[in-house]
């Protein structure tokens, strides 16, 4: 099974070991598939789930039977809601024995967080059987859980190599008719505004084409932040992260096209950043995704790159003439000026004993290298890192939230810095999640990972003190963390900043990371002041 995999090029192997797993892991590994050892079975799954993201290949999960796929659930369910084509292979309890301490229905637990299971037969159908388990997961873009009984496992196969087989998945072009539509919405509109998710990551180039053509601004969900990076015409993130002139601009358009991307109530802000006479079209190749979230005009099937080419084709075709649209000289100079939150104007709030955690983000943002990949845990904290760090493109970003769930944001920097080893991995946690997940940091140092985690740690849960307000706050609250000296304790460089002026061991740890000098990860301890709540989770909370 392991040289199926190997010669069907998955990607990397992330997992825990036990007696179960034992011979298949090691299967991968002999395959020539590389494999990190993690410290825990949801941390591996959420690595797995960040390099797939990040790198393209499909990324596999090795877990135990029982336990070990428990353990895993929640980073199976946000792989699974975020549609990652990512393998999940894990043992299972022999079917004749009934009161195995492991035995328990993976079937049924796999099945209720939203991903496929599906199962090693025998060994006369192990090929197809994986076969089907990894196209299924890249055709259909599914979190696949294939469980392998222990002693189908123990039964010799053979296996005549290297297996070749047809995974690519099909590209859907749009209908003449549904294109026509499109094109003539975007030929009618005066401010039209494209937003780009997840599914267009790979049509960056043909969306920019035919914007450009069209003069629409170009914006993105979240999960895809960085696709359109030195975009004079990009207003950045769409929704809860947008800052207040890419949140007017937005507003203002008079036609919206979602390529790839769900318009759920983050991207849109419930709603809110959709004009009372705004047109809204829906780009997608997953049907269900069409409307799920919102009225659409106009919901065409079909993929993003193929259907936005086809569309400037038609366009030439039928000789229309480039559009200003959107993108005027007055446009641009509000772009240019105010797009970012690092141009918004900040009422420093720091304390002498805390640091504004915006103004600390913007002199991080100085500090880092350009080449870098940032991962965001899940929090009150978490807009500070995802709109104040710059990223240089889609791969530059990875963003686990579908789940919503803290603690995952330690896993998911290791597994994009796996995808991306050129660049620098950055992380932005709160002090709540990574002490969730601080098991990982040892995996971390074991691998000599050069990782940047900003724990923006105000010793607390920061959304739940903000959302319940006047009420009891000792069950979310707690004294104060030296995270920096349990990071040194792991083996990590550990800096506590209460002050801009504390970031020069920062400065320092950098240039040694480039010298070659320094390596491991180094552990910020950002003490910091609070801002009354983030206000795009107070409206997450309000709408809950």
């Amino acid at each position: 099974m392991g040289s199926v995999l190997a010669d069907l090029g998955v990607g990397h192997v992330f997992g825990v070991v036990g007696s179960g797993n034992f011979d298949m892991t090691n299967a991968l590994r002999a395959g020539g598939v590389g494999y990190t050892a993690a410290r825990h079975e949801g941390g591996a799954a959420t690595m797995a789930d960040a390099y797939t993201r990040m790198s393209g290949n499909v990324g596999v999960v090795s877990l135990h039977q029982g336990c070990g796929l428990t353990n895993a659930m929640t980073g199976i369910g946000e792989a699974a809601k975020s549609r990652t084509p990512m393998l999940v292979l894990t043992a299972d309890a022999p079917a004749s024995d009934l009161h195995s301490n492991f035995r328990i229905d993976q079937d049924a637990l796999v099945t209720s967080v939203g991903a496929v299971s599906m199962r090693v037969h025998g060994p006369r159908t192990v090929v197809a059987d994986v076969i089907r388990a990894v196209r299924t997961a890249v055709t259909q873009r599914r979190t696949v859980v294939l469980n392998v009984a222990i002693d189908v496992a123990a039964t010799p196969a053979t296996v005549v190599g290297p297996v070749t087989a047809d995974i690519t998945a099909q590209r859907v072009r749009p209908s003449r008719e549904g294109l026509a539509e499109l094109v003539s919405l975007i030929n009618a509109a005066q401010r039209p505004v494209f937003v780009a998710g997840r599914g267009a990551r790979d049509a960056g180039p043909q969306i920019a084409a035919l914007a450009e053509q069209t003069g629409a601004l170009v914006a993105t969900s979240a999960v895809a932040n960085g696709l359109f990076t030195d975009n004079p015409f990009s207003l950045g993130i769409s929704g809860g992260f947008s800052s207040p002139t890419t949140a007017e601009l937005l507003t203002e358009a008079d036609l919206i096209v979602g390529w790839g991307c769900a318009l759920n109530n983050w991207t849109m802000r419930h709603g809110a950043l959709i004009g009372p006479e705004t047109v809204v079209a829906q780009v997608d190749v997953d049907v269900d995704a069409i409307g799920a979230h919102r009225p659409v005009r106009l919901g065409l099937v079909g993929d993003c790159a193929l259907t936005a080419a086809d569309a400037l084709t038609e366009l030439e075709i039928n000789g229309a003439p480039a559009s200003v649209g959107y993108r005027t000289p007055e446009i641009a100079a509000r772009i240019a000026a105010s797009s970012r939150w690092r141009d918004v104007p900040v009422d420093d709030i720091s304390t002498p004993e805390r640091v504004d955690p915006r103004l600390l983000s913007i002199a991080l943002d100085d500090i880092l290298p350009a080449e870098r990949i940032v991962s965001i845990d899940s929090g009150n904290f978490m807009g500070y890192p995802s709109t104040h760090l710059r990223v240089p493109d889609e791969f530059g970003f990875c963003f686990t939230q579908a789940f919503q769930s803290i603690g995952l944001g330690l896993y998911t920097a290791i597994g994009a810095a796996t995808a991306q080893p050129d660049r620098l991995p950055v992380l932005g946690t709160g002090d709540g999640g990574f002490l969730m997940a601080i098991a990982e940091l040892e995996t971390a140092v074991r691998l000599n990972i050069p990782l940047v985690v900003i724990v923006y740690n105000d010793s607390a849960y920061g959304a739940e003190v903000h959302h319940f307000g006047d009420a009891d706050m000792s069950t979310v609250t707690f004294p104060d963390v030296d995270i920096a000296a349990i990071a040194r304790g792991y083996g990590a460089t550990g800096v506590t900043v209460r002050s801009i002026a504390d970031l020069d061991p920062v400065r320092a740890w950098i240039t040694a990371v480039g010298s070659g000098t320094q390596t491991g990860p180094l552990v910020i301890d950002a003490k910091i002041a609070s801002d009354g709540g983030a206000w795009w989770l107070k409206e997450a909370f309000a709408n809950h």
